[in-house]
């Protein structure tokens, strides 16, 4: 597939997306833009949001989004980077980052620990602090925990083994678009992504996927299709959620290729589908993200209503009946 060489923002003649890993690497650190400063005492955020469990009841979950060490691999669309160290935190600093949230939060007994990156990454989590990380959980029924594909044979397992309640593992699928899959950088093939999910169910691990919507390379109109495509391929690997992200510039490297026509982030509309169609097959329970929504927003009219509408799916698992909007035509 040619990539473009199109003029980058600024006037300035844009390198092409190159085509080995090595030089990708280089490619989007070359594009980034600062980090925010991290505390590696404290958590980059903490929140609690009610969410429908396997059993079909709707709990309580934090999510604590832990300070820590970069991820190593350098992906087209990620933009967490911004809130990671360049360096592995002290030993210690994680559990005392998990303590302290859960002690300003309202009691939970669902936890997702989301870092930037993966739990199983030792450079990340250092590997000494795992215990004393299962002991400031031992009043959760379930942790949930996110990994590249890559590291998580054996690692979950053991973590599982710590815990005082059962483990859920969150891996990105991202999409099984065959052009845009490789060029992601992420450095997994979908056959990786099906050998981790089957270790962890071997292991009785539960499995949740990322799935983003609206990726470089895929032609917009198609941008549902392939989520939905993604979607069902999570499912078949034993997923039993979904989480379906809508692709965000800002990183840099995606502003970049906007900028030459080889990304465009996805409409609120495209993520409503998405989630009707993902909700309507009833194989598991699919999320959409809500984070920074109103990014999406074309209609300042009906984006309230049409938000309420993606939070109630999220909640009941349905799809209500489509928001209609005489300024926009709630059409995207």
């Amino acid at each position: 597939m040619p990539l473009s060489t199109d003029s980058a923002p600024g006037g300035r003649a844009a390198a092409p997306y190159p085509e080995t890993p090595a030089e990708r690497d280089r490619w989007i650190l070359e594009r980034r833009g600062p980090r925010n400063p991290v505390d590696p005492s404290r958590p980059v955020g903490a929140f609690v949001e009610e969410e429908r469990t396997e059993r079909g009841e709707i709990e309580p979950v934090a999510t604590v989004f832990l300070a820590n060490r970069e991820c190593p691999w350098r992906c087209l669309m990620c933009d967490l980077w911004k809130h990671t160290t360049e360096e592995t935190v002290p030993r210690g600093s994680i559990p005392e980052q998990i303590r302290g949230a859960l002690g300003r939060l309202l009691p939970v007994r669902r936890v997702k620990l989301y870092n930037a990156g993966s739990f199983f990454d030792p450079r990340a989590i250092p590997s000494g602090d795992l215990g004393e990380i299962a002991a400031a959980l031992a009043a959760c029924d379930r942790v949930i925990v996110e990994s590249h594909p890559a590291l998580v044979a054996g690692n979950a397992r053991g973590f599982r083994d710590r815990l005082a309640g059962d483990l859920e593992v969150a891996m990105g699928l991202e999409t099984v678009h065959p052009v845009a899959l490789p060029l992601l950088n992420k450095r997994m093939r979908l056959d990786d992504f099906r050998r981790a999910a089957d270790g962890l169910a071997a292991d009785g691990i539960a499995l949740r996927a990322f799935v983003l919507l609206g990726l470089p390379f895929v032609p917009s109109a198609e941008v549902v299709l392939w989520a939905v495509r993604s979607t069902d391929f999570a499912f078949d690997a034993g997923a039993t959620a979904v989480s379906i992200i809508p692709t965000r510039a800002g990183n840099g490297a995606l502003d970049d290729l906007a900028a030459r026509g080889d990304f465009a982030p996805p409409s609120l509309g495209a993520l409503e589908r998405a989630a009707a169609e993902g909700i309507a097959a009833a194989r598991g329970r699919v999320f959409a993200d809500l984070w920074n929504l109103e990014s999406l927003c074309r209609c300042v009219s009906c984006f309230p209503a049409r938000a309420a509408r993606l939070a109630a799916m999220n909640r009941e698992q349905r799809v209500p009946p489509p928001v209609a909007c005489a300024r926009c035509g709630a059409a995207g």
